[in-house]
């Protein structure tokens, strides 16, 4: 069901529906409980779509539904075996992420692959944008598991390469239809050709301003006075 402005009533597959008498919404924020009840039913789960996302409302279900598997699952989490289950689930998801945190850092090094003056400032680039972009929640294509890792690493970097190197947040652009995506194509060509001037080392990859020095270049000014002097 998808969310709609009408009060008391859903989108369904069939146009406008109401939602039955007496139910009530359990709002997201417990997934347990969420999916206990959808799956026990009758229930209905709401979204809403903004910005190509799509976000939840919360579940609709009798109040008696809710509350019965409510009380059900708080016993359970009462449980010291419960707690030692959930204690032993963090830690694993924990030890999964650091190792997927190194593999990322290292699929993006492997991308960068600059020539081997400038190795220092790609690691330290690597480590920059995975810092970024693996955490849970960060919302970046370093989440998805939809393409191989090595293509997450590609389009992580030339993403933070977006913000931090192209002034593109504080861009103008055209409410066009294709405008945006037109712009952010022709800033990945920009990032990619800054990113072969490292890969094949040259002395100062600067920009796109004629007598501009290593100083100058927007990568290295992104990542901040810590930047090796590696050439």
């Amino acid at each position: 069901m998808a969310h709609s402005p009408f009060p008391g009533k859903v989108m369904g597959p069939e146009g406008l529906e109401p939602i039955p008498d007496g139910w009530e919404c359990l709002p997201p924020g417990d997934a347990t409980l969420t999916r206990r009840i959808k799956k026990t039913g009758p229930a209905w789960a709401v979204t809403e779509r903004k910005r190509g996302k799509t976000f939840s409302r919360g579940v609709w279900a009798p109040p008696e539904l809710i509350a019965e598997l409510r009380a059900e699952l708080e016993r359970e989490r009462e449980d010291p075996a419960y707690q030692r289950r959930l204690k032993a689930g963090r830690a694993k998801r924990a030890k999964q992420q650091e190792v997927y945190a190194e593999d990322f850092e290292a699929a993006v090094f492997a991308f960068l692959d600059f020539a081997e003056p400038h190795e220092a400032m790609a690691r330290q680039l690597a480590k920059a944008i995975a810092e970024h972009a693996v955490p849970v929640g960060s919302g970046t294509v370093a989440r998805t598991k939809r393409i191989p890792i090595e293509q997450r690493a590609e389009a992580a970097t030339i993403a933070w390469m977006r913000h931090r190197t192209t002034g593109y947040d504080s861009l103008r652009i055209a409410r066009v239809k294709g405008k945006r995506r037109e712009v952010r194509r022709e800033l990945a060509q920009r990032s990619r050709s800054l990113l072969r001037q490292y890969r094949r080392g040259a002395d100062a990859p600067a920009g796109e301003q004629k007598g501009s020095t290593l100083k100058d270049c927007p990568l290295r000014k992104a990542l901040g006075a810590d930047v090796p002097e590696d050439v």
